[in-house]
């Protein structure tokens, strides 16, 4: 076997949805609620002093210490999470307000937009996960989920949207080095 490639051929239904245009339409539907659900938090965190503004710092800083009232409880959080959470979030609580407002806000517009979904989506998995280590489960499991098959179909997923148009010009990583052949100009 040394030396040869082995090619296992895709599944029609994976192939449909992650490679498929026409999945483009269920993408749509997922990335909307999912958009609507980002940029709604991150909206009600934008217009909330606690969160950005003259008490910035003071709504993270509460949603921390309730963390570490589970993790010193033996419920819901680990020690390492609850350990990340006190020696490095909590003394920089309105750093990070702002970076979860204004994350959360981005992520919504992304997904909505459909611009660079797989960011977006990877991103507001990354969020999710955090809030789930911080021992918050409401919405997030879910969200987490429908982030993950976003990143999953990311070439598809932004096919009704802006991706449409932004990823054949940004390029793809397997495309962007390609040179034409036909081009034998030299490089000074």
């Amino acid at each position: 076997m040394q030396g040869k490639r082995i090619i296992v051929p895709e599944n029609p239904v994976s192939n449909f949805l992650f490679n498929n245009t026409r999945s483009g339409l269920l993408w749509l539907i997922i990335r909307l609620y999912l958009g609507y659900a980002w940029i709604n938090a991150g909206w009600h965190k934008l217009t909330n002093e606690n969160w950005v503004g003259s008490k910035a710092g003071t709504g993270l800083t509460g949603f921390v210490n309730g963390a570490l009232g589970k993790a010193a409880d033996g419920k819901d959080v680990t020690g390492w999470y609850a350990s990340f959470l006190e020696n490095m979030v909590l003394p920089h609580a309105k750093v990070f307000s702002y970076i979860v407002a204004f994350g959360e806000t981005a992520v919504g517009l992304g997904l909505i937009l459909g611009l660079l979904t797989g960011v977006a989506a990877f991103f507001g998995a990354f969020m999710n996960a955090s809030f789930l280590f911080a021992g918050t489960l409401s919405t997030n499991p879910l969200l987490f989920i429908l982030a993950t098959w976003l990143v999953l179909g990311w070439k598809v997923a932004g096919w009704y949207g802006l991706d449409r148009w932004a990823l054949p010009i940004l390029g793809t990583p397997w495309s962007r080095h390609k040179t034409n052949s036909n081009d034998h100009s030299a490089s000074v």
